[in-house]
């Protein structure tokens, strides 16, 4: 089994300023996460996320221990999201296999043990720290919750389907879910927002090669962006404001992390304040 961990260092937005591109790549985009045979996870020091992927194709991945997180196991004191991205496959937690078909969610609690992955999925693994233990879920798309946004006037027309959140699947302080866009709809969100209280990660997938996604960050007063590419993830610190527009559809899933499970705990931001 291959397993691939990185660190990535918090840094203060007074600090983003100055980075060129590279640099600003290197910090907070996530690019190579999907890889044939292997676990790749990416440690955020922002509210200590972990984001990654499993791509078993037809063996067994396992999830156990991971040093990075000096537990003697990787979900001693941490709850984990996964969503498959691809064909269906498999996840067995603690001797019950659970079968995702693509876009279904499957929550996980702490002091869960060891995790396997097998079949023919594309995981995306998200990862909190916890201090309480909440029930193992799997969420088919049915049982999420959809909302739907935006207009075709302003191209941000949109349904946010949630699945780890209060409504719909119990978990410490992890929050998750992903937006579909409308034919024609490539604006994901104006006005922006920002949430100094959790920070953010989103990973952009079901987009055509030759197509891609601006991804905005910083401050209001000091925004950058970041190109990305299908199956690319981006790290949004709580002290940025995070929206794209696409050059063709996209899919994004989001997860959030920190003081509260809020969804709506959103700072918004007007668009004449924008630079």
């Amino acid at each position: 089994m291959m397993l691939k961990t990185e660190t990535r260092y918090a840094i203060d937005p007074a600090s983003a300023k100055a980075l060129d591109t590279d640099a600003l790549r290197a910090h907070f985009q996530v690019s190579d996460l999907f890889a044939e045979g292997e676990i790749r996870l990416v440690y955020s020091h922002y509210d200590r996320l972990i984001l990654g992927s499993v791509v078993p194709v037809g063996k067994t991945l396992t999830i156990d221990r991971v040093e990075e997180t000096g537990t003697a196991t990787f979900l001693e004191r941490r709850e984990m999201g996964i969503l498959n991205i691809g064909d269906a496959g498999q996840v067995t937690v603690s001797g019950d296999t659970h079968t995702l078909e693509k876009g279904e969610v499957l929550y996980i609690g702490v002091g869960a043990g060891a995790i396997d992955f097998s079949g023919a999925g594309r995981f995306y693994v998200l990862s909190a720290p916890a201090h309480r233990t909440c029930p193992t879920k799997l969420i088919k798309l049915a049982d999420a919750k959809r909302v739907e946004l935006g207009s075709r006037d302003t191209a941000n027309e949109r349904v946010i389907i949630q699945f780890v959140h209060p409504d719909v699947c119990e978990s410490c302080q992890l929050v998750m879910g992903y937006t579909q866009f409308q034919p024609g709809s490539v604006w994901n969100t104006m006005p922006a927002h920002l949430h100094d209280r959790r920070m953010e990660a989103y990973l952009y997938f079901d987009i055509d090669p030759d197509q891609r996604v601006f991804h905005f960050m910083g401050e209001p007063s000091e925004t950058r962006h970041i190109v990305m590419a299908n199956e690319q993830a981006v790290i949004s610190p709580p002290w940025s404001i995070h929206c794209g527009a696409g050059t063709g559809s996209y899919t994004f899933c989001w997860a959030m992390a920190g003081d509260n499970i809020d969804f709506t705990d959103m700072d918004m931001v007007d668009m004449g304040d924008l630079r």
